[in-house]
């Protein structure tokens, strides 16, 4: 068994029984959304980490992915959701491979490699798990629990991959909590509209005046506009939270990565203070990804310059 004395009292209280779906095949168990590395607010695997470690890091991307996408099906009921997202559990925790489990079998394998252990992925199985039931999110510190799942477990994975950090994890978790904000406000629009999910607190929707109804619309009225830039508001306070992650990572390569995602994250959160979501996906041009690239590394030398690198030399 992969999964830790510790963590078996976590999965009990977090994830649930977990239990056998009939034998069903790959397409019948994924649910595809069409959505690749692209898509992401973030670099997946990119050059400026080790070679030695981007297929344990495309292995993470597909086994998040996949099970993201079936939590966010169209077509599959909560418990249909609920049954495969447990049997990716199960495979990640038993050395067991039934058909359909491809992703998280090569996940486990990948975890028994890199010595890693499997809290990370359990926890975003959780958080899908959430997705699957929970429709609605009551203030900002529940949103922001919800991210904790959904949206650490990605830093956290990668960090423990390249040799740990000084902080506990503290910045990568509010710099991926931030990406995760990020992304609900790109996608508030069809999230409603396609899973009758709203992300936005329902606190901060009631102080607006407006109701779930609203984001349904072509255009942002003044009261999502409230919500948008409220929750921008939160995004910033994560994000200078966030701002010396660079410094707080070991590993060199995954520092300069962090501090691109970084300026990603902040030019971002720029887009959407100026065009509104709910009008067309809002994200950035080629150019400027790479212009946040440049700016990302140039930045990562000078803190490596003023403050020393990770390895502690100067």
């Amino acid at each position: 068994m992969l999964i830790l004395e510790h963590e078996a009292e976590y999965q009990k209280t977090h994830v649930g029984p977990i239990v056998s779906l009939p034998d069903l095949t790959r397409d019948e168990i994924e649910q595809p959304s069409g959505k690749n590395a692209a898509y992401e607010n973030f670099p997946v695997g990119s050059w400026l980490l080790p070679a030695r470690l981007r297929q344990h890091i495309a292995t993470f991307y597909a086994f998040a992915r996949t099970i993201d996408d079936i939590a966010d099906s169209t077509t599959l009921s909560a418990e249909e959701k609920i049954d495969r997202l447990d049997g990716f559990a199960r495979h990640l925790n038993d050395d067991i491979e039934e058909p359909g489990y491809d992703k998280a079998v090569s996940m486990r394998k990948s975890l028994v490699a890199t010595r890693i252990p499997v809290t990370h992925c359990m926890e975003l199985v959780a958080a899908f798990k959430q997705d699957a039931t929970k429709q609605r999110y009551e203030s900002w510190n529940d949103l922001l629990a919800y991210c904790r799942l959904s949206a650490a477990p990605v830093g956290r994975y990668l960090i423990d991959l390249h040799d740990g950090c000084r902080d506990n994890y503290a910045s990568s978790d509010a710099l991926c909590s931030a990406l995760q904000i990020i992304n609900h406000l790109q996608d508030m629009g069809d999230d409603y509209r396609q899973l009758d999910r709203v992300y936005m607190p329902t606190d901060w929707i009631s102080d607006a005046g407006v109701t779930d109804h609203d984001f349904a619309e072509a255009r942002c009225s003044p009261g999502v506009r409230q919500i948008t830039d409220r929750a921008l508001d939160g995004t910033g306070v994560l994000l200078g939270e966030a701002k010396g992650v660079s410094r707080k990572i070991l590993s060199t390569r995954l520092s300069m990565e962090a501090s691109v995602i970084l300026k990603i994250a902040d030019a971002l959160c720029k887009k959407l203070r100026m065009r509104d979501p709910l009008a067309r996906r809002v994200v950035l041009r080629k150019p400027e990804l790479v212009l946040c690239g440049v700016k990302g590394i140039l930045s990562g030398i000078m803190d490596m310059r003023t403050y020393g690198y990770p390895d502690g030399t100067k």
